[in-house]
């Protein structure tokens, strides 16, 4: 496993679990806010005060739309907002010369991602983004744009070992710093008849996945064996993050007051107490 990087300056340098939420809501200019449940009398005031978290509270922001990186935030209890990146911080991705260079392209973007949106956040505001890569052999495969594309790539993983790279990155808006790491997990496919391929290209999987597979989904019936964290096949490594994360003063396990954490099974009040036109509980 490896470590926090090294920080970086200046962004444009180089640049299912039991707990459910409540409702997304569209807050204009910024994004998808997902909330923990509320009553239905409290909806309305929580909608209008919009996604600007009560006064000492850490504001968290994933860089990402990927559902597989927002379900593990939410596993993990982190209330969090969701704003996509720039266009031009999701394209540029190359393989580099040898796998050093690649996982360097590959953390250069995820740090990208957060320092697109960290940009547009106000001072303080704490962004988190990832990227994922599927390498086999020298070459790096990502999403597939179609089905023909899709059906190529399990043929060539079909049978063989290939290594999985998420890179993560926090980064604090306004600051010039921030923090990433990028994990390596090594996956061993089982042979696949052309009639298994077929299937699970027509199941429509595939298609929104980096190396045309979810192992979240059916596509763990594809995997043999894995060596590494599993959460980083899926698209965000948890410990590493939990790292990261803790270096920049929020730890998941410590559960402070000072960052958003939903409500948990039985830990719910019977009501909600209205301060200052929110929703306090």
């Amino acid at each position: 496993m490896t470590g926090v990087s090294e920080l970086w300056a200046g962004a444009g340098a180089n640049a299912r679990s039991p707990m459910k939420w409540a409702f997304p809501s569209l807050v204009k200019g910024v994004g998808l806010c997902y909330t923990p449940p509320v009553p239905a009398a409290c909806v309305r005031v929580h909608a209008e005060a919009g996604p600007t978290p009560a006064e000492g509270v850490q504001r968290v922001v994933l860089a990402s739309t990927s559902p597989r990186r927002r379900e593990l935030l939410e596993q993990v209890g982190l209330s969090f907002e969701i704003v996509p990146p720039d266009a031009e911080a999701e394209a540029g991705l190359h393989a580099g010369r040898n796998l050093s260079e690649t996982r360097q392209a590959v953390e250069a973007a995820a740090r990208a991602k957060a320092a697109s949106v960290a940009a547009r956040m106000v001072p303080g505001t704490l962004v988190v983004a990832a990227d994922t890569v599927v390498v086999l052999g020298r070459k790096m495969l990502g999403k597939p744009r179609d089905p023909e594309r899709a059906a190529r790539m399990l043929r060539n993983l079909s049978g063989r070992l290939h290594r999985v790279l998420t890179a993560v990155a926090v980064h604090r808006a306004g600051e010039e710093t921030g923090l990433s790491a990028c994990e390596e997990t090594r996956v061993r496919f089982r042979p696949l008849s052309e009639e298994e391929i077929a299937a699970y290209v027509s199941s429509g999987e595939p298609l929104d996945k980096a190396g045309a597979y979810g192992i979240q989904g059916l596509g763990a019936l594809l995997v043999e064996r894995l060596e590494g964290c599993y959460f980083n096949v899926v698209g965000l490594p948890l410990v590493a993050l939990h790292r990261l994360l803790r270096a920049s003063g929020v730890d998941l396990l410590a559960a402070p007051e000072d960052w958003p954490r939903p409500e948990r099974a039985g830990s719910r009040k019977s009501g909600p107490d209205m301060e200052g036109g929110r929703c306090a509980w």
